[in-house]
């Protein structure tokens, strides 16, 4: 009968203690914050350190496009020249001059000339209201298809999008790191909980047997028992806490304000408790993880772009090689002001000047050595990205694996979890109708322990999986 008795005050005792601890977690659910993983990635991309810098990658390659583009930019000049000498004045020249260079190579040209004076070159004589010009030069040889100008502004539009992939590639590490730094966070809240229960626990245990002990039915060895335990159990929530407080640093070192101001985690912010759980891949997911890093990863992106770049620069190497040739034709009339018999094809005739170039280097040994030496880093990138795809495929292809082997081994410790629940049950009933020992029942419970705190670790590690299975592929964003 006193056994019976014992085992009620038991159950009740525990009834009593489960109703207690969940009124705590309820009352402590009510006063913490939670930080979702998306909420965590959009605090990173909005305000990190590392993410705004990737975001000037793309401001830096825009003003490198500008740059280029100046090449087009139409240039005013003018010149004034006088000599006077011995008090005599030899000459008077104002020359003026505008170009507009075309894209497609030629370039217009405008001029206005007034020049006087009595030892003035003949050369450079003009009409007494001075004397303009409008005419273009076209390059027949070395320039025709495309020339510095066109070559620099190509490579600087692919430059933007090699800063795109830079941009990925920087913000995919960042958030790679931090979604780590998360899930650790996530599996030592998870561990201190786990312990916590377990201590409450061993501390109700040993009030248990404490009361047993004074009525006669435990042996007094049993409270040291019960006692050891107890502190075997705060040693493993000691060391959980502090790996808790460790990984909450590492989260807060993901967290900013504006204006680069870091934030800091508060002990009321706790991790989602989701996120962990088993999510198998469809079918096909693999071959479009496979497809996607092909087509979209930032280095193989990076690579494909760098080709097109060297692509530009054989074909402007390539070009060095042709003659120099280039005509010109300028269209001259008096005064400043376009006249409309200028039109006219007699005119045009008349009054003009024209003007053929050529040149030639005789052994072309650095437009040669300039052509190989872009051959070679042509063929030393293609190797470079066949070697990265080859790289990029096996790490996806590894990371693949391990998702589906750390989903067989979570089911397999969760029945291992189970198991151990059953058999630490049926201890603590056989040691409380006296058929058992403490030490038994503290050791089922260890077992049990030990097999949940083991399942959670594997879950951070099959969350860590997926996360390094997205970024292999280059799809964190």
């Amino acid at each position: 009968m006193r056994i019976i008795n014992q085992i009620r005050l038991q159950v009740v005792l525990a009834l009593l203690l489960t109703l207690g601890m969940s009124g705590a977690i309820a009352q402590a659910q009510d006063s913490v914050q939670v930080l979702a993983l998306p909420d965590f990635h959009q605090l990173i991309l909005q305000y990190h350190p590392v993410a705004s810098q990737a975001a000037l990658l793309t401001e830096q390659a825009r003003q490198e496009l500008r740059i280029a583009r100046g090449a087009l930019d139409p240039v005013i000049a003018s010149k004034v020249y006088r000599k006077e000498f011995g008090g005599k004045e030899y000459y008077n020249l104002w020359n003026n001059t505008l170009r507009v260079p075309l894209w497609f190579g030629p370039e217009l040209k405008a001029g206005y000339e007034k020049n006087s004076g009595a030892l003035l070159n003949p050369e450079n004589s003009t009409p007494s209201n001075g004397l303009s010009s409008v005419g273009i030069s076209v390059p027949l040889g070395q320039g025709l298809f495309i020339d510095e100008r066109r070559a620099i502004i190509r490579q600087a539009r692919l430059t933007q999008d090699i800063a795109e992939a830079e941009k990925v590639k920087l913000i995919n590490k960042l958030l790679l790191q931090a979604t780590k730094d998360y899930w650790d966070w996530l599996l030592y809240y998870r561990q201190v909980q786990l312990y916590e229960e377990s201590v409450e626990l061993a501390r109700f245990r040993l009030a248990s047997v404490r009361a047993r002990v004074e009525e006669g039915d435990l042996a007094a060895i049993d409270t040291v028992e019960a006692l050891t335990e107890m502190q075997s159990r705060q040693v493993l929530l000691q060391d959980a806490a502090m790996s808790y407080n460790n990984a909450r640093l590492m989260v807060a070192t993901h967290l900013w304000a504006a204006n680069e101001v870091p934030l800091e985690l508060q002990e009321s912010t706790i991790p989602a408790l989701t996120g962990s759980e088993l999510s198998p891949l469809p079918l096909d997911s693999l071959r479009q993880l496979l497809d996607e890093a092909r087509t979209n990863h930032p280095d193989l992106r990076k690579l494909s772009l760098k080709g097109e770049q060297l692509q530009i620069e054989r074909q402007f190497a390539a070009d060095k090689l042709k003659p120099k040739l280039n005509a010109e034709y300028n269209l001259l009339q008096k005064d400043f002001y376009l006249e409309p018999e200028a039109l006219d094809r007699q005119f045009m005739g008349e009054n003009y000047k024209l003007g053929l170039s050529f040149s030639l280097p005789l052994f072309l040994r650095e437009e040669r050595g300039k052509l190989q030496l872009t051959k070679a880093k042509q063929q030393a990138n293609s190797l470079e990205l066949t070697q990265t795809t080859r790289e990029i495929e096996n790490n996806l292809l590894a990371a693949y694996n391990e998702w589906l082997a750390l989903e067989e081994q979570i089911r397999l410790q969760q029945q291992m979890v189970n198991n151990a629940t059953t058999l630490r049950n049926g201890e603590v009933i056989r040691f409380q109708n006296g058929e058992s020992s403490l030490f038994l029942v503290n050791s089922r419970e260890m077992k049990l322990l030990e097999a949940q705190a083991k399942l959670y670790t594997l879950r951070t590690k099959y969350a860590k999986a997926k996360t390094y299975l997205y970024w292999a592929a280059g799809v964190m964003m």
